[in-house]
Parts: C-alpha cells; structure tokens; sequence
C-alpha cells in the first residue's frame, strides 16, 4: 500500500514562479555572497539543491513501497529524512556535484543502505581467530548444541518454568539445576544466580553483613572491569579482616583473627595472577577444620570452575568443584560461563542450611536467573553426566583438549584456501593460545595459526576491514602480519574466513 505523500493537498507554485530565499543550516541565503564565496558556483548548487526529491515524492516510489513494507513507515520517513539532510549539506559543502548524485534512484539506494545498517543487531556473530577460548569480550563460553537447541525450544512457547509438574502447583526455577548440580558436585544442594560476581556479594551479604569476614591479604584479588574483593566486601556490609601477609597466610594467622563476631572465613582462588618463592598459605582443609572447631563457615570463591579434570592437558593449576566440596567447604561459588563451558551464571553449592539462607535473602530475587539462562544451564550440566563424552560435546573443554595434530590439519586446510587469494601472502605457523576468561593465564596450549599478509596493506587496516565484515572476525597482529589461530576456529568458521578475506580485499 502506497503512503500518501506529506505534500499531497497543497499548491505549489510553478517553477518560473519560485522565489530561492530558502536558508542554509549557518543562516546564509544560497545565493549570497557567503554562498558564492563558499562555492564559487552558486547556480550549479542552487540547480542541486532545487532538484533534490522531497521526502513524500520519494516515499510513493514503488521501490520504496518494499521498504516500508518490511521496514515500516515511520522508520522509513526517519531514515529518508536523514538521507536527504545529509545530501542537502554534501551539496553545500561541495562534496556533491553531481545531478546522478541526488536523482531519487540514488537516494533510495543510500536509503535501502542506511536501513539495513539502523536494523543490523549490534550484538552479532564473530568468528574468533584469537587463540584466547574463553574470550570476555568475545562472549567467553561457546555455548554446546544441545544447550541453545534446547533453550530455543523454550523461547518459543511457554515452560515449566515455577510450576511443579506433578502437583500443578507453585514450584521453585532452582528445581530444574539444583539437584544435577549438587549430583555433579557432591554437594548438599545449590542454587544459582546470574553471575559469580554476585554469588560472591549474595554469600557474603547472608553470611557476614554486619560481622567480619576473615580473608587473607593474597586472595584480594582484582579481576575485570575493576572488580575488587574488598569493594565488594564494602558493599556486602561485610566487614573485612586481613590476615597474613602477600607471600604467606598461615592456618595460624586465621585462627587469631576469628572472634565471636566473625561471619565466615572466605579462600579466594587466585587464578589471574600467580605468587612463586618464598610462599606458604593454609589449605582449605586447615581452615575447614578451624571452621568446624569454632563453627564459622568456611567459603571458597572458586571463580571459573571446571568440574572435569584439566591437569592431564598441562593445566595444573585449577581445582575441580568436587574436590573443593568434599574438602568440606561450606559453600563454593563458581562461574558458569568459564570453564563450565555453559551461560553467565554464578552457581553455589554446599551445606543445604546456607544455601536455604542465600535463597532467603532479600536480594536474592534480584540476582536469580530468567528462563533461558536456566535452560542453557541445565542442558550444558547435563553433558557432564557422561564424563566420556563431554570432552567433544562442550565446545570449551573441545577446544581445549583438541589434539595439536588436529588443530595443525585445520590451519594447513585454511592456509590453502587464503594463499590462494591474490594478493595475499600466507603460512601455518607455531602460535599459543590461551584459555582466557581470567582463567589460567600463565598457562599457555600449543597450537598453529595461519599467518596473513595482504599486499599494499597494513595489518591493522587488514583487521580493521576483517573485524567490520560480515561475519565480523577476530585476529592478533604480530610485526607486519595478521595471525588467525586455528584452535579456537571451527571447521565451519574457515569458509567464513575465506570469503569474509575475498571481500576485505575487494573494498
């Protein structure tokens, strides 16, 4: 249907009747001096500005007619508004000549182009040739089959999500990853909010607001964005009390600090930085025992947690969940989206009587999980129950695991695909990637990346006209080149490289 034009019902007068007193965005008459001055050939942008379309002639175009359709009619109206305002000032900034430059065909064309950028989702996809697998800018966690198919399913329609299904009645969203979590940990129970970062806060809230939270002075850490545990500690209405020094917390150093107004004793698992040398500090079954002994809970942020076992790969350094609960932790919060290999979650599991009281507390409700972060969730933790398998089936722990020999086939495969490209120089290379994520960063995998260099330009212009495609990929520069790592590309992800290439090069 055509939109009527916001002309239509008005007279407008002849052409020889036209009196040009229209004013430029600065005040200016067209054919003033000024204009003159600006110009030097006020008749020709006189001539460009009066032949430029109106808004309601163009939005009766039948090429248009498409646009609105698909589009809608305000957003067109908007959007041709600003195609024609921006024309208008290329002709008084000389930066636009040309009659073919303002003909409606043209405009229309810069219209189609200028909706299509306004409705593009600015979250999108990007093929991530970094080597860094748990990429926080990236979106960390690529996320299993199984999990977005599942929660896919439960976009789309309505779900079980508080209702119990045997009895019809008002149940609880924890039920659906509560018991598989505590199964796979060994835990009590457990519960989940919607990141470690406030697990963390939520358990130092319940368990220390007003009292003292005994943590030594290594374990203040500082992770992404600025996060500090002491701020945080701040906010939780906890009150902090240091022990030990930087290189040395001793069980010794805990037990003095404890007093009867003492809230809980907190282990931050250090696993963005490393202390080496002349260092010794109190295991969690130390602390577990002086917990028992003086009944005070004892709580591990584990901060990335795996539940499988990543030392046989060279990562010696990342304690399993399991572990840490049948150390006798009270509680232990870990990040889903880390080495889970799941959603943005932050999971506590431990004794069912801290849990009960996280589940209790007021700002629980505000950092509880929606429906499809619990479906994703629970799909992911439910791989796990085949420790076999789930080494293929969750991207993260496929990734890395993968052997060298496979990622090193991948690399020669894209290799021949890019070298093939004019103008384009390539070859497989040693590279390291890096498991990311604030997880493990002074352990390093080996792996192989393709080596890129495109004649006549630079390495960063290279990655700049990459990182703006579609898909939008991402690389590392090293000297003069631009490095792609194959462990952290799929299979898939080498067509997309190779066209997204072609076209970087044609721009």
């Amino acid at each position: 249907m055509r939109h009527r034009s916001v002309l239509r019902g008005f007279r407008q007068p002849a052409k020889r009747e036209v009196v040009f007193f229209q004013r430029d965005l600065a005040g200016e008459s067209y054919d003033s001096p000024v204009m003159r001055q600006k110009s030097g050939k006020p008749s020709a942008n006189r001539d460009l500005l009066r032949a430029l379309p109106q808004v309601g002639e163009l939005l009766e175009r039948e090429d248009v007619t498409p646009l609105v359709e698909f589009h809608g009619h305000e957003l067109v109206a908007h959007m041709l508004r600003a195609v024609i305002d921006s024309t208008r000032q290329g002709i008084l900034d000389g930066a636009i000549t040309e009659r073919r430059d303002i003909e409606p065909g043209t405009i229309v064309l810069k219209l189609s182009a200028a909706l299509n950028r306004a409705s593009a989702p600015n979250l999108c996809r990007v093929i991530n040739a970094t080597g860094v697998i748990l990429h926080t800018s990236l979106g960390r966690a690529v996320l299993p089959p199984e999990a977005w198919a599942g929660a896919a399913d439960i976009a789309r329609g309505y779900s079980m999500l508080e209702l119990n299904r045997e009895t019809g009645k008002r149940g609880d969203r924890d039920d659906h990853i509560a018991g598989i979590a505590a199964e796979l940990t060994g835990a009590e129970a457990a519960t989940v909010v919607n990141n470690n970062a406030a697990a963390t806060w939520l358990i130092l809230n319940e368990l220390a607001a007003g009292k003292e939270a005994i943590i030594a002075r290594a374990h203040m850490v500082e992770i992404g964005g600025s996060y500090r545990m002491m701020d945080v500690m701040k906010k939780s209405s906890a009150m902090m009390v240091e022990v030990g020094a930087t290189n040395k917390a001793k069980a010794s150093d805990y037990e003095k600090a404890l007093s009867e107004n003492t809230g809980c004793i907190i282990k931050v698992h250090t696993s963005n930085y490393k202390i080496s040398g002349f260092t010794e500090y109190a295991s969690l079954e130390e602390l577990v025992e002086i917990g028992r002994r003086r009944n005070v809970p004892v709580v591990y942020d584990l901060g990335a947690g795996s539940l499988v076992d990543l030392k046989p790969f060279g990562l010696v350094d990342e304690p399993m969940v399991q572990e840490l609960v049948k150390s006798g932790a009270d509680l232990v919060c870990f990040s889903g989206d880390k080495l889970l290999g799941g959603p943005q979650a932050g999971i506590c599991v431990g004794k069912k009587e801290y849990i009960a009281r996280l589940k209790k507390n007021q700002m629980f409700r505000m950092m509880r999980c929606d429906k499809i972060t619990l479906a994703l969730l629970e799909a992911t933790l439910r791989l796990y129950r085949d420790p076999k398998r789930v080494w293929q089936r969750v991207p993260t722990l496929a990734m890395i695991s993968e052997p060298l020999k496979d990622v090193k086939a991948r690399a020669t495969k894209l290799h021949g695909k890019l070298d093939a490209l004019k103008g384009v120089e390539a070859e497989v290379v040693e590279h390291e990637a890096f498991v990311g994520g604030g997880s493990l960063p002074t352990e390093k995998l080996a792996s192989y990346a393709v080596s890129v260099k495109a004649a006549e330009m630079s390495p960063d212009e290279l990655a700049s006209r990459l990182r703006t495609g579609t898909p939008s990929i991402f690389g590392r520069i090293a000297g003069d080149r631009l490095l792609l790592d194959c462990r952290t590309v799929s299979d898939s992800d080498c067509a997309g490289i190779d066209a997204a290439l072609s076209t970087a090069l044609m721009k």
